[in-house]
C-alpha cells in the first residue's frame, strides 16, 4: 500500500510539474508575443517600480530557469552608433543567457560617448530609437553610465551584466568590467567578427568620393555635403562623364545586339535561299534530265510521228 501510495504521489506531483512548466511556456510566448507588437519600454529614471521581491539569484538557478513572473534581468550595455547585425547578434545572446530574462540595455547618451570613445554618425536619440525596436530588448536605459555602480545596479534590480569577454579599457581603467566580474554577476556573450561600427565608418571614408557623388546625383547640396566649390563642380562632372560613359555602353550594347540579329536573319535568309535552290534545281532535273519527264514524252512523240510519216 505505502509503495502504490508513493507511486501515485510521484505521478501527481510529475503532472502538476508539467502543468506549471506549460502555464510558464504560455505566459512567456504571449509576453514574447506582445513584445513583437510594439517596441520596447524606456526604464524609468527612477528605476525599477515592480512589486516582485528581488531576491539575489546565482548563475545555476537562473540557469534552471525562474518563476515568470520573475525574469533574471540581464543588462548590456553601449553605445550602438549605426545599429547593426553584430549588435543585434549580442543582444540575441543576452536575451538567451537563461530560460526566462528580461534584458535591460543601456546606452549612453552623447556627451560621455564623445568624451570617452569619440563622436558618434547617430545622436543619443536616435540611439534610444534603434534600441526600442529591436525585438530582443525589453528595455531601454537612455542616459546609461560609462561605468556601473553598485547604486544602478540595485536601482535597476540587475541581476547579470552580458557583455563580451575581451577587456574593455576606458576611463582611467584597464577593464570597466572588473569589479562586475569579481561580484560574480557577469556573463560573457560572443562578438561578431567582420562586422562593427568602426568597420562601416571605414568604408565610407575610404569611399568618400563615391558617396559625395551618389549624395549630389540624389538632391543633397555641396553645402549639406560640407563640399567645397571647386570640389563639387569635380564631382558633378565626373557624374556627367559617367553618364556619357554608360550611355556610349548602352548604345554598343543595342548596337551588338542588332548586328547579331542581322546576322541571324542573313544566315536564315541563305539557307531558305539555298534550301528553295536545290528544290528548283532538283525539280529541273526531274523535268529536263536525261532521265526526265520530258524526254520520256519528246521520245513517244518522235516515235509516233516518224511512223506516221512513213
Amino acid at each position: 500500500m505505502i509503495k502504490l501510495f508513493m507511486k501515485r504521489r510521484r505521478c501527481v506531483e510529475a503532472e502538476s510539474s508539467a502543468v506549471h512548466h506549460r502555464e510558464q511556456h504560455c505566459s512567456r510566448a504571449i509576453i514574447f508575443m506582445a513584445t513583437l507588437r510594439q517596441p520596447a519600454v524606456f526604464a524609468k529614471a527612477s528605476g525599477s517600480d515592480s512589486d516582485v521581491p528581488h531576491d539575489k539569484l546565482t548563475l545555476a538557478q537562473a540557469r534552471r530557469g525562474t518563476p515568470a513572473h520573475r525574469p533574471v534581468r540581464v543588462y548590456a550595455d553601449g553605445i550602438f552608433d549605426l545599429f547593426h547585425s553584430g549588435h543585434a547578434r549580442a543582444l540575441m545572446q543576452a536575451k538567451n543567457l537563461f530560460p526566462n530574462t528580461r534584458l535591460i540595455v543601456g546606452v549612453c547618451n552623447d556627451e560621455l560617448t564623445h568624451k570617452y570613445k569619440g563622436y558618434t554618425v547617430m545622436t543619443e536619440a536616435e540611439r534610444y530609437e534603434a534600441l526600442i525596436h529591436c525585438r530582443y530588448v525589453d528595455e531601454v536605459v537612455r542616459n546609461a553610465p560609462w561605468t556601473l555602480t553598485p547604486e544602478f545596479l540595485k536601482k535597476h534590480r540587475i541581476d547579470f551584466v552580458a557583455h563580451d569577454d575581451i577587456p574593455y579599457t576606458s576611463a582611467g581603467s584597464d577593464d570597466v568590467y572588473k569589479h562586475i566580474k569579481a561580484a560574480g554577476m557577469f556573463v560573457a556573450t560572443q562578438r561578431t567578427e567582420g562586422i562593427s561600427t568602426s568597420d562601416l565608418i571605414t568604408r565610407i571614408v575610404r569611399d568618400y568620393d563615391v558617396y559625395v557623388r551618389r549624395n549630389l546625383q540624389r538632391g543633397y547640396t555641396a553645402r549639406e555635403l560640407n563640399v567645397g566649390f571647386i570640389n563639387e563642380k569635380k564631382y558633378r562632372l565626373q557624374n556627367q562623364v559617367d553618364k556619357m560613359k554608360e550611355t556610349v555602353r548602352t548604345v554598343e550594347e543595342k548596337s551588338k545586339h542588332l548586328v547579331h540579329r542581322v546576322e541571324e536573319k542573313s544566315h536564315d535568309l541563305i539557307f531558305k535561299w539555298e534550301e528553295k535552290s536545290r528544290e528548283f534545281i532538283g525539280n529541273f532535273l526531274e523535268l529536263f534530265g536525261p532521265d526526265g519527264a520530258w524526254v520520256s514524252v519528246w521520245g513517244c512523240y518522235s516515235m509516233k510521228w516518224t511512223s506516221t510519216s512513213y
